[in-house]
Formats: C-alpha cells, structure tokens, sequence
C-alpha cells in the first residue's frame, strides 16, 4: 500500500495536471495515455509534449511546473474539507462515465462514495418549474429511490432541488453534480440541502476547490450527470434549455432519454414534448423508466428488492420472512405464483389465493409492482419482472 507522503505527491501531480491552463479534460487524458502517469507526464521534455500534440505554450506550462503553486493551494483545501479525489485511473471512477468521450480527468467528492457504484438515473428539468413539474419530479424521484436507484441531478432551482428533497425524503440514494468547487454551495438557499447530501448521498464536481459557479459551468457539467447515469428523464423545460442540452448529450453517450409529456400551451412542456415527438420514452411512472435498464441492472435492482423484504423467487433457499411485513408470506405466494413469461390474470390469482380477501392480494400485488418485482399488463394481467 503507498505511504501518505506518495499518495499526497500523486494527489499534486494530478491537480497540477488540471490546473494547467488551457489544457482540457481530452489533451489531458491523452497525456495521461501516452506517458502513463501526472508524474511521466511532469518529466517528459517540452519537445516530447509539443510531438504529442500539446500546443507550445501549454508544453512550456508543463514543462517549467509553474502549475504546482496552484496545486499546493488546491490539495489545501482538498484536505481542510475532508474531499475526495479520484482521478481517471482510480478504480473507483465510474466506468459509466470514464467511457464518454470526454471524462472529467478528475472528480471531487464529498460523502459516500459508494454511490458510484450503484444504478443511477438522470432528473433534469427547468429552474422555474411548475407545480405539475415539481409534483412529477417529485413522485418519479422519490419512487425510483425507494426501488433501489440512485438519482443524479444538478442542485438547481425547481426540478432538480425538488428531486433532490424527495429522495432524501425517502432515505434514498442522490447525486448532486455541481457547476463550482463542492466547497461551495450554488444557489445559496440550497446550503442546508447540500449538508443533507453530503450526509446521505454525495457532492460532486469536476471543477476545481474554489471554483465559481460561472455560467458556462452548467452546460459541461450536464455531461456528467448524463454519464454516471443509465437514463436521464427531462421533467420540464424550454425547447432551448440545459435540460435539452443533457438529453442531447445522453443521446450522444448511448443512454435511455425519457420525458414527462405536459401541457401544450406551457413554454416548460416543449423540450420534452419535442423530446417525445423525437422517440424519448414517454414516462408516467417509474415503471416505464425501471422496464428500459439493461438486464443486468433489473436484475440487481430485483435481487435488491427482494432483500429487503426478505422474499425469494422461483428456485431461490427460502429466506426468513420479517417480522414487520405482515404480508410478505403471501407476496411470496405471489411470486411463486406469477411467472415471467406468461401474464396471469388477476382473477386466477384470486382463485388461487381464495383464503386471502381481494384486498389484500391486489395491496400485495401494488406493492411488488412498487419494488420493481412485478410488472402489471393491460388486461389486469400479471408478470414477474425476472
């Protein structure tokens, strides 16, 4: 294991990499390709640089290491705020996001980190949200939480702060991606929200310790949340918008873009109307989102699910049903029940279960569809998700 000192001299080379100026998240990461390391990179010639396609004044930045100031004052910081780096190469770097086309070469975390290891979905929506775009922002992030996935949004007025609140609502899992140093906190009201995420979730930022939250900001960091996610889903928004900007550059990384239709006759319903009109996946509830994740990843949130009700499925050890779910005996008849590939009528599911009351099948069945477990079709028909 490396001692402290060469951690914290690998620390500086990094930051003195990205403090460079003019550089760039790409030159930057093809340096670190070619010479393998910050530190090979800091030790190759200005000639060596300038063959590797780095412009001559920013060779001779490297070159001379007049960087390294800055990066003594940023390591500083990093350790008075308890941050976290992780660079490109860390192992904890989502590989979500190392594999777009223009990763962050650094990421400044602050609260659990983990959370980069887990199913992410994207909110993004407009900053003068309406009470329709604040209530779904609300309900999709505060369900698709409770089921086991992490939401990432951008602290922003209206959908994203009301996205955020929800989730933390429902001691769920949420990312905030910010447009300035996460030692700050952009917009100011959102101060005792920040404290919250970093308790519960995590704060994130590409941008250096200090780092205002300028304008042109907001537009590069949408591609992190774009990135770290599976999904993005566009809540509100003008047809010109960053939430168009971030649905765009999801469509560019591959990911699955779902919009919230609205009201024609709102300006805040046309970008994800038009998203809609452009094949984006209509969203009414979480299901529509959870049923377009890779298999794998339903498959992780299904194993989740059932964890923590302690139920089991066909082929499963039968698992010791918990105390305080009265009725996770017959939401284990109920996925025994209830095949993948064939929908079960609601009324078979009564018949069968005759000497339980209606009520308490169809609560059973609400509440497996709840957990991802159990997916309704027209017709009230029933199939297991797995």
């Amino acid at each position: 294991m490396p001692s402290s000192t060469a951690v914290q001299e690998e620390e500086l080379h990094w930051l003195a990499l990205k403090m460079v100026p003019g550089l760039g998240t790409r030159r930057s990461a093809l340096l670190i390709e070619q010479f393998r390391s910050p530190l090979g990179v800091f030790r190759a010639s200005e000639s060596d640089l300038v063959a590797a396609g780095v412009a001559g004044s920013q060779a001779r930045s490297i070159a001379s290491g007049c960087s390294f100031e800055d990066a003594v004052e940023q390591h500083q910081r990093v350790l008075s705020t308890g941050t976290v780096m992780i660079p490109i190469t860390d192992e904890r770097y989502p590989e979500k996001l190392r594999s777009i086309f223009d990763p962050p070469l650094i990421l400044f975390a602050r609260g659990r980190i983990q959370l980069l290891e887990s199913i992410c979905i994207g909110v993004v929506g407009t900053r003068r949200a309406t009470p329709y775009g604040l209530a779904a922002s609300e309900r999709l992030s505060s369900d698709l939480a409770a089921g086991g996935i992490t939401i990432v949004s951008g602290l922003a007025r209206g959908i994203d702060t009301a996205a955020h609140r929800a989730v933390l609502s429902q001691k769920g899992n949420t990312i905030a991606v910010l447009g300035c140093g996460v030692d700050l906190v952009y917009p100011s009201e959102n101060k005792k929200l920040v404290a919250e995420i970093m308790a519960q979730g995590l704060v994130l930022s590409e941008f250096p310790m200090g780092a205002p939250p300028y304008p042109q900001n907001f537009p590069v960091r949408n591609r992190i949340i774009s990135g770290l996610s599976s999904g993005v889903i566009v809540v509100e928004g003008a047809q010109y918008s960053g939430s168009s900007i971030t649905a765009r550059l999801a469509m560019d990384q591959g990911r699955e873009v779902f919009a919230v239709p609205g009201n024609i006759t709102s300006k805040m319903s046309w970008g994800p109307n038009l998203l809609i009109k452009q094949g984006a996946k209509l969203v009414q509830d979480w299901n529509d989102v959870v049923q377009e994740l890779p298999v794998e990843e339903r498959r992780q949130l299904a194993q989740r699910n059932q964890r923590e009700l302690n139920l089991t499925g066909e082929g499963e050890t039968p698992a010791p049903e918990k105390s305080d779910d009265p009725q996770a005996p017959l939401k284990k008849e109920l996925l025994s029940l209830i095949t993948i590939d064939i929908p079960l009528h609601l009324d078979a599911l009564l018949e069968t279960l005759e000497y339980h009351s209606s009520s308490e099948v169809i609560a059973a069945l609400f509440d497996l569809e709840m957990l991802g477990l159990v997916r309704q079709l027209p017709g009230r028909t029933f199939v297991k998700v797995w």
